[in-house]
């Protein structure tokens, strides 16, 4: 006797329920003997043209089906919320948490026993995943994996270039049509972008928590191993359902330190450290902003990739992939974690071969000593800020002065230029109100631009502090995520043009030179300068996000609603 699957519930009812869930599924042409118990796997896709990361998803999918049905499962394809992070407005992270609300009633409200989840653009990784850990049925992640490395004037461009062929135009050093150029060369082949950005990041994330099969986080998109670990993680998945092979059996405690260390020694995005910490809160894993720091901070930079080095993702595959830097960390993690194709984590990575070590490092002889993420505290934000030294300069780790204050995003356009702004290369520039309430949706924008008479004057870093994100792609020694944001009336709040502020990274504090009394009489006088939304998902979202320390997900998300439904609707 077959087992009963979950999938059962619809297709293997008598009468007229049962009748209605095959009958309209064989307007399809599926015959009678597909509904005969098999597991049903649902292959949630976020494919869209308006996400190009994701663009190439349908073939995908379709190497995910061939997977299924080879080893007698039931495939069924169906789309939810995309989130393209180029296009997308006013910002891709607003959505995250409601793609992650459509993606757990998709999966809990059908039939479907088990998931392949396929994203690849920064915030379809997270959303997917911690919508599929609210309800916690045997889930498989599959990427869409780099693009190929950019081709400019005879060298290698990535997204990083981005930031610096702006600041070339704005200093007068390129041109628009140079720009033009450029950016036919950068994109030249489908999948996301080809450095160490959030949306590799996030492959790199998935792959050492567990939940993808080995060599996921670094096959470009164009390489035909791409579908063939498709086609794999589509057979794979029908057997993690008749394993009963769980998000929740796979996201131990052990499994997030363990990406927490593979994070630290990739030099991966700062928003890895946002969704991770809600991914944790919607599978039950107690996870703080003081864990990141803990357990990164004697793992050194292992792999040598843009923006805290010079290789590509496409690199990193050739020179043995996640597996390989996996192994050089082999004293750092959990070896014994169990992971989505049954082997332990050490399992995946024991025989793996590190072919260039410019581009892994021996973890003896590290590309950097310094850690890949590093976790503030202080009365400028008294539940932390994070910085990713890796990608910072040497020179403005310790370092004292003024601050230059923009008290949201149109101020900060606004005068950012402006010749007659009081500023210099020991300024501190802060950007307020770009936290998930103020903005809302906390943008990437912490990487303000440099003033362009700076610029002229050949600086080019200065320290930036806000409370908004900055893309994985950008670099600098820029501080992020401060907590609590500018919107909820904290110390961050009522920072004013010249108030001192000292950064120390070594010792993990960052200080507003301000007495507790002057802030106090400060924060008595303060008044909100954010938009308050009245309707529709936005206002929700402002109602209920939680600060960044804590993941920016929804209170009322966190948890579970686990798989069962109660009804039947006819």
């Amino acid at each position: 006797m077959k087992e009963k699957y979950r999938s059962q519930n619809w297709f293997g009812k008598t009468g007229k329920d049962g009748f209605i869930y095959r009958a309209w599924m064989k307007n399809q042409g599926i015959p009678t003997h597909e509904f005969d118990g098999r597991p049903v796997i649902g292959i949630c896709n976020t494919f869209s043209e308006l996400t190009p990361c994701n663009a190439h998803f349908r073939e995908l999918a379709e190497s995910v089906k061939r997977g299924v049905s080879e080893a007698g499962g039931f495939p069924v394809e169906f789309p939810v919320m995309s989130l393209g992070e180029t296009l997308i407005k006013p910002t891709a992270m607003l959505f995250r948490n409601l793609a992650s609300m459509d993606v757990e009633e998709s999966i809990r409200a059908n039939p479907v026993d088990g998931v392949v989840l396929l994203c690849g653009c920064d915030k379809t990784t997270p959303s997917l995943v911690m919508g599929a850990c609210s309800v916690n049925i045997p889930t498989i992640v599959v990427s869409g994996g780099p693009m190929l490395t950019g081709k400019y004037e005879g060298r290698d461009i990535s997204t990083s270039d981005v930031w610096r062929f702006n600041d070339a135009v704005r200093a007068g050093e390129m041109t628009q049509e140079d720009l033009t150029v450029a950016e036919a060369c950068m994109c030249r082949s489908r999948g996301h972008c080809a450095v160490m950005g959030t949306a590799s990041t996030m492959a790199c994330m998935v792959e050492s928590l567990g939940l993808t099969l080995p060599h996921n986080a670094a096959i470009p998109a164009a390489d035909s191993r791409r579908k063939v670990l498709a086609q794999l993680s589509g057979s794979r998945i029908v057997q993690m359902v008749r394993e009963n092979i769980t998000p929740s059996s796979i996201l131990t405690r052990e499994a997030f330190e363990n990406a927490i260390v593979v994070n630290a020694a990739i030099g991966g995005s700062t928003n890895f450290i946002i969704h991770l910490l809600a991914i944790a809160a919607r599978i039950g894993v107690t996870l703080e902003l003081s864990d990141f720091d803990k357990l990164s901070t004697t793992v050194p930079l292992l792999a040598n990739l843009q923006p805290s080095g010079k290789y590509f993702m496409e690199d990193l595959y050739y020179a043995g992939g996640l597996p390989a830097v996996m192994k050089e960390l082999d004293k750092f993690l959990h070896g014994n974690c169990v992971t989505a194709n049954g082997n332990t984590l050490k399992q995946n990575y024991d025989e793996a071969i590190s072919y260039n070590r410019e581009i892994i490092a021996p973890v003896d002889i590290p590309f950097n000593p310094l850690s890949g993420v590093a976790v503030l505290k202080g009365n400028l934000c008294e539940h932390g800020a994070v910085i990713k030294p890796s990608a910072a300069s040497l020179h403005l780790m310790k370092h004292t002065g003024k601050a230059v204050v923009f008290e949201d995003i149109e101020d900060f356009k606004a005068r950012i230029d402006d010749e007659n702004l009081d500023v210099d290369a020991n300024s501190i520039l802060v950007l307020k109100n770009v936290g998930p309430i103020g903005y809302p949706g906390m943008p990437e924008v912490g990487n303000m631009s440099i003033p362009k008479k700076l610029l002229r004057a050949g600086v080019t870093d200065m320290i930036r502090i806000s409370d908004g994100r900055m893309s994985g792609t950008g670099f600098g020694t820029v501080i992020l995520h401060a907590s609590p944001e500018a919107a909820t009336g904290g110390n961050f709040a009522v920072i004013e043009d010249g108030d001192l502020i000292t950064l120390d990274v070594s010792n993990r504090s960052i200080t507003l030179n301000v007495s507790d009394e002057e802030l106090d009489k400060r924060k008595r006088v303060w008044k909100p300068r954010h938009k308050v939304y009245t309707r529709g998902y936005v206002q929700l979202y402002q109602r209920h996000v939680q600060q960044a320390h804590l993941g920016a997900d929804m209170d009322f998300l966190v948890g579970s609603s686990g798989s069962e439904v109660t009804r039947d609707s006819h």
